[in-house]
């Protein structure tokens, strides 16, 4: 019988009931257990990580062996295999942040009211390469190509603060949403967060912009919450790690410059 989150399919095959199929999800399972510090990992660790019967990983890793996506070394452990990284430079070979960018600012805008911009680095400056206006009449006036200061405003100070090139990971801010009322121009507040790339690549800067006035103390978390929510999912559409963003909590945060 199929296990409890499981139904049978018309082809034979057992699938859950999110609709998957139950071997390639627990495949992927396998593939997930491997995390960044591993040289390796033995049949006890993978089994322990996934919670499954080791004849049910067995079986699995034998396909994933055959198809390149894990080795066998010979010590019985297990690593990766080249597959991967053949997969992850078609991946990045066929990203644009054409496709990605636009659509989160919109769904951005859509939840805060408030301009959504995308910036990144251009030596001492920024550029808002992306930009989706607030529908209110009274917003802050931003185009795409404007070069702005680097160390003035929200959006610029993630980008001066988040960038490995510059900065070891481990002095990052603990917080990484940052929030400016008056920095850039006297009556605009903005809130920011970074966005990143594989191996923790900085690839630009998720920004809302407006009013001061709507940006006051008891709506900055939600809006926060916002940000931080898309560039959680910017940065996992551009394969990076989203665990920072998705583990901050805003809380009530006071604004870097008043």
């Amino acid at each position: 019988m199929p296990l409890e989150s499981e139904t049978e399919h018309k082809s034979g095959e057992k699938v859950d009931k999110g609709g998957g199929v139950a071997a390639v999800e627990r495949a992927f399972a396998i593939l997930n257990a491997f995390r960044a510090s591993d040289t390796s990992l033995t049949l006890n660790e993978i089994a322990l990580r996934t919670g499954m019967y080791k004849s049910t990983i067995l079986r699995l890793i034998a396909t994933l062996v055959q198809e390149h996506c894990i080795v066998r070394l010979d010590d019985g452990s297990y690593q990766l295999g080249s597959m991967l990284l053949h997969w992850g430079g078609l991946f990045q070979a066929s990203l644009r942040l054409d496709d990605h960018v636009p659509p989160i600012l919109r769904r951005l805008v859509q939840e805060t009211e408030e301009g959504a911009s995308f910036f990144t680095r251009e030596g001492n400056l920024r550029v808002c390469l992306f930009r989706v206006d607030s529908p209110r009449s009274i917003r802050d006036h931003i185009r795409t190509g404007d070069l702005l200061p680097l160390d003035r405003g929200a959006a610029g100070r993630v980008l001066a603060s988040f960038d490995r090139t510059i900065n070891p990971p481990d002095s990052f801010p603990e917080d990484p949403c940052i929030v400016t009322v008056g920095e850039r121009e006297p009556d605009i507040a903005a809130i920011a967060a970074p966005v990143f790339g594989p191996r923790d690549t900085l690839r630009g800067a998720l920004a809302i912009s407006g009013p001061a006035g709507r940006f006051s103390g008891d709506l900055v978390p939600g809006l926060a919450q916002a940000v931080l929510k898309a560039a959680a999912d910017l940065t996992r559409r551009l394969g990076g790690d989203s665990s920072r963003l998705e583990r901050a909590d805003r809380g009530g945060v006071p604004p870097a410059a008043g």
